[in-house]
């Protein structure tokens, strides 16, 4: 341990996991939104490449939707990408059976800067 170690506050490992799950609740929620938000919108711009794949769907079809909408291509795949990232890195956690030490680590100096900050910050009542 170092000094910076020894002058920590006693972290629970309730607090670390409950951090841990307001980071997953998070990610997720940005997710939703990115959902609620982005895909509207992409779908929208991809309207007349949906109605020609609805009389005849071809792969050359689906190229030249992408090609002609770059950026309502551009927020499908922001959609996926992001959900399958987060879907990911929390099964990660799962298959590993939790949190590795290092992580905890992280997370346990997350919650003392948390701590230290004060009532400044937003979720000093929810680790307090």
């Amino acid at each position: 341990m170092n000094k910076a170690d020894q002058n920590m506050p006693e972290i629970t490992e309730a607090q670390i996991e409950r951090l841990y799950q307001l980071k997953i609740y998070g990610r997720w929620i940005l997710v939703v939104c990115a959902w609620i938000l982005i895909l509207p919108w992409s779908l929208w711009q991809f309207r007349e490449t949906i109605s020609l794949c609805q009389e005849r769907c071809t792969w050359a079809a689906i190229r030249v939707g992408i090609e002609f909408t770059p950026l309502g291509a551009l927020g499908i795949a922001f959609c996926v990408g992001f959900t399958t990232s987060v879907l990911i890195w929390q099964s990660l956690h799962i298959l590993r059976g939790g949190l590795s030490n290092k992580e905890k680590y992280y997370l346990r100096r997350e919650i003392v800067k948390i701590l230290q900050q004060g009532e400044k910050h937003w979720l000093y009542r929810y680790f307090h």
